[in-house]
């Protein structure tokens, strides 16, 4: 994500998104032989992916499709046995849309953390997120309305509930204070 200017015909010059510093510094354990830290989670237009993983883990959720949809994602891959990985050795450029409605991403982006995190989090580690959550963000009419749209899944979050191994729940409760204290989680519009 950082690196040398690309061909003129590629845009501007590039910068390091912040949830980079995040992802480099995951305090998650990994087995020796992975090449770089181990991931709870990714940046959807910056990842090399397999195939076979996405498929097998079921893609991206339509209901979450653009803001944190990542996570819920990282979570069933690692609980079908994935491993995510950062590597240092990559270089990804992403170009993301210059139409964007940033008070919508940002709803969209909280509504579905708390979606992410009641669908697939122990009751714990669920109440202290939503907590976390109401605690952080900004105290607006976005954020209201986002946990009003949050609340309006009620109807099917239990339905598509599933229950994580304990491994991969211990390794997101581990990924907490990283994301609380991150530039990149901030929840502001922009």
């Amino acid at each position: 994500m950082a690196g040398t200017e690309p061909p003129a015909a590629c845009g501007p010059v590039p910068y390091e998104d912040p949830v980079v510093a995040e992802l480099r510094e995951s305090p998650l354990p990994r087995p020796a032989w992975l090449p770089g830290p181990a991931l709870g989670s990714f940046l959807a237009g910056a990842t090399v992916m397999r195939t076979a993983a996405f498929r097998a883990a079921g893609g991206f959720s339509p209901r979450l499709w653009l803001g944190g949809e990542e996570e819920l994602l990282a979570t069933d891959l690692r609980a079908g046995g994935w491993w995510l990985v950062y590597d240092e050795t990559l270089t990804v450029h992403h170009r993301p849309s210059r139409q964007r409605e940033p008070r919508r991403r940002r709803a969209q982006g909280i509504r579905n953390t708390l979606w992410f995190t009641w669908s697939r989090r122990s009751l714990t580690g669920a109440l202290r997120r939503t907590a976390a959550m109401m605690a952080g963000v900004p105290k607006d009419i976005t954020s209201a309305r986002a946990f009003g749209e949050a609340l309006g899944g009620l109807p099917w979050v239990p339905r598509e509930r599933r229950r994580i191994p304990g491994h991969v729940e211990e390794g997101l409760r581990l990924l907490e204070g990283p994301q609380r204290a991150s530039r990149a989680r901030r929840y502001v519009d922009g």
